[in-house]
C-alpha cells in the first residue's frame, strides 16, 4: 500500500509531494495515521541548508498528532484507537543524557522524526510505543500538534532559563514557540515584554499575556526601549528566537545584571561580543534545543487544563503544503500552520 508524503532530497532542493510505501510497525512499535502535523520555521532551515543532518530523502515533520492504526509485536494493552501525540526523539537509553530523560541531547539518537527519520507530513508514521503519548478525547488535533514542539520548546527554554516570579523575561521573536514562552513565563509569575516586528502577532502577545511589546519596526533601539520599561534594570531573561545580526547584540545589551540570554532560534549569522558586555553583568549566555518526554507529558496536561493555548492561524490538506510553507517563509502566519493529511 502506498500513502503521500512531502519529502526532503537534500539542502537548496524543493521540497517533493510523493507516493511512499504505507509502513508497518515493528516489535514493540505502533503506527500512527497522521490527522494534523503543524509547520515549523525548522522546515526553512532544512530548505536553504542552514540545517543540513546529511540525511536524505526523509518525510518532513515533526509536530505530529493522529490515531494509532496498528500496533506491533510485544505492545502491551489495546493501543488501537488511541489519540496520541508524538514524542519526536528515541535516544540509545545507555548514554548519561539518557540515562537522565534527556533525550534531547542523546549521544546516538536511534531516531528523530522529521529530523532524520520519516516525520509527519504524511499519512502514517510508526514510532516506539512509548513515543506516543496520549491526548485527552477533548483536544482537537489540529490545536494537539502544535504542543509537540510550540509548547514543550517553551517548557524546556523556561526550565533551562530557571524563570522565577518577579523577573522580567523578554520574549524576542512572537512565532509559535514566542507565544508558548509567554505563556509560560507568565505562569511562572514573571513580567513579559514581548518583541516583534508584525502588529498582529504582537496584539495576539498582548491577548496571550504579555505585560509590555515592543515594535522592532517602530523602535530604533529595542535595548533601550526594554531598559526603558524596566526602569533602567535591563531584563533576567532573554529568549532569542530570531538570532540575525539585527536582534542578537541587543538582546545582549538589554540583559539585567545576572541576566540569561536563551538562544533557541538560529540563523546564518554569528553572534559576536565583546567580553567585557558580559563580565560587568556577570551575564550567562545559554541555549536551548527541543524538549524531553516528560516536558511533553507535562505540556499537553497544560494545554488540556486550559492553562496554555496553541496558536493555529489556518489549517490545510497535505497536498497544500507549500502553501503553508509560503505563510511561515513570510512571516504571514499568527502562530501554527497546520497540515491535515487525513482530509
Amino acid at each position: 500500500m502506498k500513502m503521500q508524503a512531502v519529502r526532503y532530497h537534500g539542502p537548496k532542493r524543493p521540497f517533493v509531494l510523493e507516493q511512499v510505501p504505507l509502513p508497518g510497525p515493528g516489535p514493540g512499535e505502533v503506527r500512527v495515521r497522521i490527522e494534523a502535523a503543524g509547520i515549523c520555521r525548522t522546515e526553512l532551515h532544512f530548505e536553504s541548508g542552514l540545517l543540513n543532518l546529511g540525511v536524505a530523502p526523509i518525510t518532513m515533520g515533526h509536530e505530529i498528532a493522529g490515531t494509532i492504526d496498528a500496533v506491533g509485536t510485544g505492545v502491551e494493552g489495546r493501543r488501537e484507537g488511541d489519540r496520541v501525540i508524538v514524542y519526536y526523539y528515541a535516544g540509545c537509553g545507555e548514554c548519561t543524557w539518557c540515562e537522565r530523560g534527556e533525550e534531547n541531547l542523546c549521544d546516538a539518537l536511534r531516531a528523530e522524526y522529521g529530523f532524520i527519520n520519516d516525520g509527519g507530513y504524511a499519512e502514517a508514521i510508526v514510532v516506539p510505543e512509548r513515543n506516543a503519548v496520549p491526548l485527552p478525547p477533548d483536544l482537537p488535533f489540529e490545536q494537539a500538534a502544535p504542543i509537540g514542539c510550540g509548547v514543550t520548546t517553551a517548557i524546556h527554554a523556561a526550565n533551562l532559563a530557571r524563570v522565577s516570579p518577579g523577573e522580567v523575561a523578554v520574549i524576542y521573536g512572537v512565532g509559535s514557540v514566542g507565544f508558548g514562552l509567554i505563556q509560560v513565563a507568565r505562569l511562572r509569575g514573571a513580567r513579559v515584554i514581548a518583541i516583534g516586528r508584525s502588529p498582529a502577532k504582537l496584539a495576539k502577545a498582548r491577548e496571550l499575556g504579555a505585560e509590555e511589546v515592543v515594535d522592532a519596526a517602530a523602535t530604533g533601539d529595542v535595548a533601550a526601549a526594554v531598559r526603558d520599561l524596566t526602569g533602567g534594570r535591563g531584563a533576567d531573561v532573554v529568549f532569542e528566537l530570531v538570532a540575525t545580526r539585527e536582534t542578537m547584540l541587543p538582546a545582549s545589551r538589554m540583559l539585567a545584571k545576572r541576566g540569561r540570554l536563551v538562544f533557541i532560534g538560529y540563523s546564518e549569522d554569528r553572534f559576536e561580543v565583546h567580553p567585557i558586555d558580559l563580565v560587568i553583568r556577570e551575564a550567562v549566555v545559554t541555549a536551548s534545543v527541543g524538549n524531553t518526554l516528560a516536558e511533553l507529558h507535562e505540556a499537553v496536561k497544560m494545554v488540556s487544563d486550559g492553562q496554555v493555548k496553541t496558536v493555529v492561524d489556518r489549517t490545510l490538506p497535505l497536498e497544500r503544503w507549500s502553501e503553508g510553507l509560503d505563510a511561515v517563509r513570510r512571516n504571514q502566519a499568527v502562530g501554527r500552520v497546520v497540515l491535515l493529511p487525513r482530509r
